[in-house]
């Protein structure tokens, strides 16, 4: 199963993008509801290390569930 990022919570930091193994991580469009840049976890190629959830200083940002209705998924 996959983390997710909660859109509504990302504060745009990014550490999680440097540490992905992966490179399942990319920015979202626009801004997001606290008016910061968001990023997105593809759930199709996150293999559930956990690396993002542990880098990540903005606490609640990541979930260590696949929780769709939470992060919004560029279409």
């Amino acid at each position: 199963m996959a983390h997710s990022i909660v859109t509504d919570v990302c504060e745009g930091v990014a550490d999680c993008v440097d540490a992905c193994p992966v490179a399942c991580i990319s920015e979202g469009p626009g801004k997001n509801a606290k008016g910061t840049d968001w990023y997105w976890i593809d759930f199709s190629t996150c293999i559930d290390c956990g690396i993002c959830f542990q880098v990540c200083p903005v606490e609640g940002a990541i979930l260590a569930e696949e929780r769709p209705d939470l992060q919004k998924t560029p279409s």
